[in-house]
């Protein structure tokens, strides 16, 4: 049954405090619970300035719906507009990051109803729009939208037995929250074809060897700690740095070599206006920490 989203009045900045909730095994030893609770996900503070999304729909393997992302959006832009929040994680369970969308919501769907309300189209429009980092920590199934909601990570860690896939195919239809493009992206024309052609599904250890995945671990425990590392690291360097970082990274896969080079030395330049380029250098010369303002 397709998840049901209760629309509530969204609060920012977060409020965030410790209520006594139970959380998976996975995130018990590490995570503080936001003070706000969703149908379809859980919001936790695992460390200062990281951010943790953990969908939460067991029965479905956590498969997507609309009400699902939502949730998710809200959340996400949320943690964008936070101050305090440096880098994102999203995860899932250890049995399914996302095992797919949820078919109940659109086996009955017609062309015209799918076309005229740009369905998931919503799925895939805020992802890319965040201005910090998320990275995705991604175990067991993570199929069709799934597979398509954690490439749109910037990071992706994945545990070696995560099973990643676009199996629309098999359903009669295609990727449409940008399957074909990013994964295509990834490891090429000819490998993509033959995912997305049979609907064959790859392991995280492929993932890994193909440059899908940026580390891939052991275990789930051990995926979503890495994920939470490279998290703290990340928050705890300059915002106006990262945010520039990923844009250039971003621009990367957007435009060609030539136009990629200008627009990196235009922010390379730019942030020789900001007062965190002057802490960093001085504090590298100095051999001291560097206390960011973000700035």
């Amino acid at each position: 049954m397709a998840a049901r989203f209760i629309s509530r009045p969204l609060v920012r900045p977060f409020a965030f405090r410790s209520i006594p909730t139970p959380l998976p095994r996975l995130l018990r030893p590490y995570s503080q619970p936001a003070a706000k609770s969703y149908e379809n996900i859980l919001v936790t503070l695992p460390e200062p300035g990281v951010g943790l999304i953990t969908l939460n729909r067991p029965r479905t393997l956590n498969a997507l719906s609309t009400a699902l992302f939502n949730e998710l959006n809200a959340v996400l832009v949320d943690f964008d507009n936070d101050p305090s929040t440096g880098a994102i994680v999203l995860t899932g369970s250890e049995k399914a990051f996302a095992a797919g969308a949820d078919i109940k919501e659109m086996k009955d769907l017609t062309f015209s109803e799918a076309y005229n309300t740009n369905f998931i189209a919503s799925w895939s429009s805020t992802i890319p729009n965040i201005r910090k980092p998320i990275i995705a920590a991604v175990n067991g199934h993570a199929l069709g939208g799934g597979c398509e909601l954690a490439l749109m990570a910037d990071i992706l860690y994945c545990s070696s037995t995560a099973n990643f896939g676009q199996p629309e195919i098999s359903l009669g239809i295609v990727p449409g929250a940008g399957g074909s493009q990013r994964l295509t992206a990834v490891v090429g024309k000819s490998r993509a074809m033959e995912l997305i052609l049979t609907g064959k599904s790859f392991t995280g250890t492929e993932a890994g060897q193909w440059g899908v995945a940026a580390r891939v671990f052991d275990g789930a425990d051990e995926c979503v700690k890495g994920a939470l590392k490279t998290a703290g690291k990340i928050a705890g360097m300059s915002k106006v740095a990262v945010r520039a970082a990923k844009e250039v990274v971003n621009k990367s896969q957007e435009v060609g070599l030539r136009e990629g080079l200008d627009y990196e030395r235009k922010a390379f330049h730019g942030l020789f206006g900001s007062r965190d380029q002057k802490i960093g250098m001085l504090a590298f010369v100095e051999k001291k920490k560097s206390e960011w303002t973000d700035e």
